[in-house]
């Protein structure tokens, strides 16, 4: 009996030693591993959702002898953090609209004050509470636009500063009085009539800013060609930086902002024959005080929002504007110190070019560099 309660002890004992190996690795129920449950639902190549972050892009080298990269892993833009559309409808109002999109009222009147003057808070005739059924609204899900610190106007010479490292001045517009307006340009993403855009400017004698970001201006054929163009005609053309890769820096650390300010500057500013700075358009336009602090404690003094945007990143298919609409855009709505937002990806822009300047010149404005205007 005592032999026969010994052999079943030891069947036991083998049991317990040997069938965990004859199981799938990772658990002794057949249920996969963390590791391998993740690795089977997040696809690095997908898009990342909360339970696949991001993943840092480019090649790994295994050597701990290879050339150190960028000291920052570029970051992904959120699912937010990028402008839509909303059509206004009867009954609604730009406090139910920001409710629905997680923003706020006085955002939404930011980005949209170069389109309609009841919604710019610099206007005399600002009225949140008027909008219109049927009005395009544009606007960034989930991104606030600090409402403690508004544009101000042209910070005079002192913009020029580089070295306090105090929170940088946000300005929309220079002097008001004057005839001088800046045509800006960013430049990223689609890169298309570019060149051609640089091209036709320096044909006609346009002074503009141009602000790329480091990525599109460094590596890619065309924004390389464009941003070297623009450079042999310094008398024409300014620059300022539009960081590395466009993220919304209101999800940045003041590391990762200046990261992105630098690598940018790093990369264009043999390109151009100079430095970007102190001028900062922050991507999106989305702005608040952390932004304000980091952008200028990395060096940059002056942020440059604008008083006109002409949407020409939007396509007419998906409610974008003509070239007669951006035209109309901007010779009805310039004045003196205006900041006109444009883009060298422009779908129109090209074609709105030509028209654009005989208006100005019909109300006696002219275009200067954002260093000619602000005293710079």
């Amino acid at each position: 009996m005592a032999g026969a309660l010994a052999l079943v002890v030891l069947a036991l004992v083998s049991a317990i030693v040997i069938a965990p190996g004859l199981l799938p690795s990772g658990s002794a129920s057949g249920t996969a591993s963390p590791s391998a449950s993740f690795a089977s639902t997040c696809d690095p190549a997908g898009t990342p959702s909360a339970s696949c972050p991001p993943t840092a892009t480019g090649t790994v080298s295994a050597s701990p002898t290879a050339a150190p990269g960028p000291s920052f892993v570029y970051p992904t833009p959120t699912a937010g953090s990028a402008f839509t559309s909303h059509i206004v409808q009867a009954g609604e109002s730009l406090s139910s609209i920001a409710r629905a999109f997680s923003t706020s009222p006085r955002s939404i009147a930011w980005w949209n004050r170069g389109t309609y003057s009841s919604l710019d808070p610099e206007s005399e005739g600002y009225d949140p509470n008027h909008i219109e059924p049927g009005w395009t609204l544009v606007l960034i899900p989930g991104v606030i636009v600090d409402g403690a610190i508004p544009p101000t106007s042209s910070p005079g010479p002192s913009g020029s500063a580089t070295g306090s490292g105090g929170p940088a001045t946000v300005i929309a517009n220079g002097p008001r009085g004057t005839t001088r307006i800046a045509l800006t340009f960013d430049m990223g993403g689609r890169l298309d009539p570019a060149l051609d855009i640089v091209t036709w400017l320096i044909d006609h004698d346009v002074h503009a800013t141009l602000f790329p970001t480091g990525k599109a201006g460094s590596a890619t054929d065309q924004g390389r060609a464009a941003l070297q163009l623009a450079a042999t005609r310094p008398d024409l053309f300014a620059f300022g930086n539009h960081s590395w890769d466009h993220p919304n820096f209101t999800t940045l650390s003041a590391v990762q902002m200046a990261d992105q300010l630098t690598s940018a500057e790093t990369a264009i500013k043999d390109l151009i024959g100079g430095t970007t700075k102190p001028y900062f358009r922050p991507p999106f336009g989305a702005l608040s005080n952390a932004v304000r602090t980091g952008v200028g404690a990395a060096g940059w003094a002056t942020i440059v929002m604008w008083d006109v945007d002409t949407i020409d990143w939007r396509t007419t298919a998906d409610g974008g504007p003509t070239a007669d609409d951006i035209v109309a855009k901007v010779v009805s709505n310039a004045q003196g110190g205006s900041i006109v937002l444009m883009h060298l990806g422009g779908w129109h822009t090209l074609e709105a070019l030509p028209g654009i300047l005989a208006g100005l010149q019909a109300r006696g404005l002219s275009p200067v560099t954002l260093p000619t205007m602000l005293g710079s």
